[in-house]
């Protein structure tokens, strides 16, 4: 069994002042809205013996600097939270931990399971000083073989997992001596000017996080490209003729957790009534004028997908997920128009956040996809580019998924999190196994076969 151990935690400032003129930086609406936790990220480096020179002090003190220069440019990442309303940028700075695992990296990859992820990573996902605390924490942690996680948390109040993966790439160019080559794009507030939200406007996705479940277990699955492409085919209908591959498995992942869910007794108490799936969307380039691909901010919108009992053939779900990403898509293009958008996001994010509390609702379910995250394969800091990167759900949640790119071909992994009962049934779903491997090697390529 691998142990854990933090052995040094400091503090990394902005490498440069931040001027006065900057000091105070106004939230958005959407920032205001979005739940108090962190936003996880993992990425693994395997040990580059071509580069002994590279020692583990000397990849701390590169990791460091770069990172200090960074924090000049993204400045309110080392601020801190007041009033829900902005951010004083002190140059507070980052917490920045140094831990040494004594265990093989490969020994990790070979089965990875989240719980000892959850050790790589520098704060728990939902602490609550992510409202009121630093806003992003850094854990290295170097396993004995030479090998390297870099784990980070960036508070949802501040940016969404796109803006994650931004500052990701912007640091990876400061290391590698491109400080310009990636700058990022502070409007958000301009476009959703901040709100009195005292009035109980909570966001669509606080009720969600709201709900908390005993026993949860989170899972992986790995969607092979070949896979993909047969189940597109059956999910195609006259409807969607060309269902995309994230379509196509989210509603895959929705139909075997609902029928895992009836087959335990998690349904039993009552009759089965109405299943939803809540989608987050990327707005930036759905809103019109669209945003820079570098906005930084929580520029995500919301749709629920819903099915009767009756309806949950894998067409009729992507049929419904479609409808609700050309409805999130027109009400987007509509959100700057005229004076009241902003109020209107509000408002709708209520309507939605009272929808999920709804009597009739049998199974929940929230999918976050997070496929243009492969990107984050290119991440160099000096050493190469990650063997894996990962970003999983708390696990605190029942019915979460979190959909990811696979580092090669058009695959997806997702990290599934249900109550253990119905996972048990999740798991050994035949029609899920037809298209998934539970779990495979990170380091292995992965099989042109199913798992059955």
């Amino acid at each position: 069994m691998m142990k854990f151990e933090v052995i040094r935690s400091e503090t990394v400032k902005p490498s440069s002042p931040t001027p006065h003129y900057l000091k105070h930086f106004k939230l958005s609406l959407l920032d205001q809205l979005a739940p108090v936790a962190y936003e996880p990220l993992v990425l693994f480096y395997p040990y580059n013996d071509r580069d002994v020179t590279f020692t583990p002090a000397k990849r701390s003190l590169w990791m460091k600097k770069s990172l200090s220069e960074t924090l000049t440019r993204f400045y309110p990442f080392a601020g801190r939270i007041k009033g829900n309303i902005s951010i004083e940028c002190h140059d507070d700075g980052v917490d920045y931990m140094q831990a040494r695992v004594h265990g093989l990296l490969s020994t990790l990859l070979a089965q990875p399971d989240a719980e000892t992820l959850k050790q790589l990573l520098p704060v728990a996902i939902e602490f609550p000083k992510a409202g009121t605390g630093p806003l992003l924490l850094v854990q290295e942690s170097f396993f004995d073989c030479g090998g390297l996680a870099i784990g980070v948390c960036m508070s949802r109040k501040l940016g969404d997992a796109a803006s994650l993966g931004t500052f990701i790439m912007s640091w990876a160019a400061s290391a590698l001596g491109f400080s310009q080559a990636l700058l990022p794009d502070f409007n958000a507030s301009f476009w959703f000017p901040p709100m009195d939200c005292s009035s109980g406007h909570n966001s669509s996705v606080d009720h969600i996080v709201k709900k908390r479940t005993d026993g949860c277990v989170t899972k992986r699955f790995v969607f092979d490209a070949s896979k993909i492409c047969a189940l597109q085919t059956e999910a195609a209908s006259a409807n969607v003729k060309q269902p995309t591959n994230l379509e196509a498995v989210t509603a895959l992942i929705w139909r075997c957790a609902v029928a895992a869910a009836t087959r335990s007794s998690s349904l039993h108490k009552s009759p089965p009534k109405v299943s939803v799936l809540s989608q987050s969307v990327d707005i930036r380039k759905r809103i019109v004028p669209p945003l820079s691909d570098d906005s930084i901010g929580n520029l995500v919108g919301y749709f629920a997908a819903q099915a009767n009992e009756s309806e949950l053939e894998l067409q009729g779900l992507v049929a419904q997920l479609r409808t609700g990403l050309k409805e999130v898509s027109n009400n987007c293009a509509q959100i700057l128009k005229g004076s009241h958008g902003s109020r209107g996001f509000v408002e709708s994010s209520k309507e939605a956040g009272d929808f999920f509390q709804r009597d009739d609702i049998m199974n929940l379910q929230v999918c976050t996809g997070l496929c243009d995250y492969k990107v984050l394969y290119e991440v160099n800091f000096g050493w190469g580019r990650p063997i894996w990167v990962s970003n999983f759900p708390s696990g605190l949640n029942r019915n979460v998924s979190s959909l990811v790119g696979t580092r090669k071909d058009d695959g997806i992994e997702a990290w599934v999190t249900l109550i253990e009962e119905d996972m048990a049934a999740f798991e050994h779903d035949q029609e899920l196994l037809a298209f998934a491997m539970v779990n495979p090697s990170v380091l292995e390529p992965i099989a042109l076969k199913s798992a059955l």
